[in-house]
């Protein structure tokens, strides 16, 4: 039985890739048959995790990103956070002590900020927010 679905997604960051590398990724993503979407983020997805909880426009490392959510996390809870990549208690952490709209809108605020074609130069940036909006819109078709 082959499967049916709507679109395809490629969720991945920049971390310390060559520029053209991650552009490549992009361009050849948006040339794919069918299309294949990109919720990228440059430099690091921890960028998306914090923007549940601040604005944060400084370009960043995946390490500073890390411990400022350490902070701010800890900060929020009241008990010692320490950030581990591919919690499962990461969505739980997210949706109770973070403000998804509010993500969306500082993510979009960040893309806004860049113009261009070279997405290695859009730094910080998210486009998490895309996927997002996509499921989110699946939840109210049904």
């Amino acid at each position: 039985m082959e499967r049916q679905y709507d679109q395809v997604w490629a969720v991945f960051d920049r971390d310390s890739f060559p520029a053209q590398n991650f552009n490549n990724a992009i361009f050849k993503a948006r040339t794919a048959v069918p299309e294949i979407y990109c919720a990228w983020s440059n430099e690091a997805f921890e960028l998306w995790y914090l923007l549940h909880f601040e604005f944060y426009q400084d370009a960043a490392s995946r390490y500073d990103y890390q411990t400022r959510l350490e902070q701010v996390i800890t900060q929020r809870t009241g008990k010692s956070f320490q950030y581990k990549k591919n919690d499962p208690e990461m969505y739980a952490l997210l949706k109770t002590y973070g403000k998804i709209d509010q993500a969306v809108r500082w993510a979009i605020e960040l893309e806004n900020r860049h113009e261009g074609e070279n997405f290695a130069d859009h730094n910080p940036c998210t486009r998490v927010y895309k996927l997002v909006q996509a499921l989110n819109d699946l939840i109210e078709e049904k």
